[in-house]
């Protein structure tokens, strides 16, 4: 696997409280409606081009595997450095560990992630910003782990950054046409990043390694790569069940909408 630490690390510190959610409504009745409680979602509008995308997607899941062309998922997601006002008491015996609301926040950094599903090959950078430079070199190292193929493809969103145009920014055009080259990308539909395998990855780095205090650029990067690494040993991949024949089934009445009669 490979790891890069790239970016300024200067951030001004912060003093937060995290933020909750409090009922505004006593006593309400366990199946009457709350209008004060909402989840935040990110609708999609099934257009034929949303569906067209989509099944794209599918079609490239489902692609039998072949060393000469890996099928690799890619996403980045930012990350606050967030650490603790007053130190946390340890656990003891009988007494568990205590942490205070109050927390420091020491700017942002970014996480790129890409996984190849079928082998549970996945690559890692934490840098102090997402820009196209860093979704260039993070290329550039990942077309270098595969030496062998033919092309590499590549399922990711539609970010404004995420296309060859990048690497000419920063490459030279004979350099940045053969980067180019090694790649078919494959854009998911806007408002659908749960097409992308990428976002499983990032489920679990969330859950398993980001759910605590980390204050400084360093050390986020030590446990990032630390998960990986174990997450890699043990052999972890990833079986993908949405196939283009269950949206077919589960979304019939949007195929029909669409249809010109």
């Amino acid at each position: 696997m490979e790891y890069s630490l790239a970016g300024r690390e200067g951030c001004r510190a912060e003093l937060g409280r995290p933020h909750r959610s409090v009922d505004g409504v006593l006593h309400s009745e366990k199946n009457a409606v709350q209008p004060h409680r909402k989840r935040q979602w990110c609708i999609a509008h099934l257009t034929a081009n949303f569906l067209c995308e989509m099944e794209r997607v599918l079609d490239v899941y489902s692609r039998p595997y072949d060393d000469r062309f890996p099928v690799l998922c890619f996403d980045e997601q930012p990350c606050f450095l967030i650490g603790d006002v007053m130190a946390p008491v340890p656990s003891e015996p009988g007494r568990v560990a205590k942490q205070d609301y109050e927390y420091q926040r020491f700017g942002s950094a970014a996480v790129l992630l890409a996984v190849e599903p079928k082998t549970g090959r996945r690559f890692v950078q934490v840098c102090a910003r997402r820009t196209a430079e860093e979704y260039t070199a993070f290329m550039q190292n990942l077309e270098r782990a595969y030496p062998a193929a033919v092309q590499i493809t590549l399922v990711q969103d539609h970010l404004n950054t995420h296309h060859g145009g990048s690497f000419y920014k920063f490459m030279s055009p004979q350099a940045a046409h053969r980067l180019v080259g090694r790649f078919e990308w494959v854009y998911t539909p806007k408002h659908a990043s749960w097409l992308n395998m990428a976002e499983l990855e990032f489920s679990a780095l969330q859950r398993q390694c980001l759910n605590r205090r980390i204050p400084v650029l360093e050390r986020l990067r030590s446990e990032v790569e630390a998960w990986v690494a174990a997450r890699s040993r043990a052999g972890v991949t990833l079986n993908w069940q949405f196939s283009t024949q269950v949206a077919r089934r589960t979304l019939g009445r949007h195929y029909e909408a669409i249809r010109i009669k």
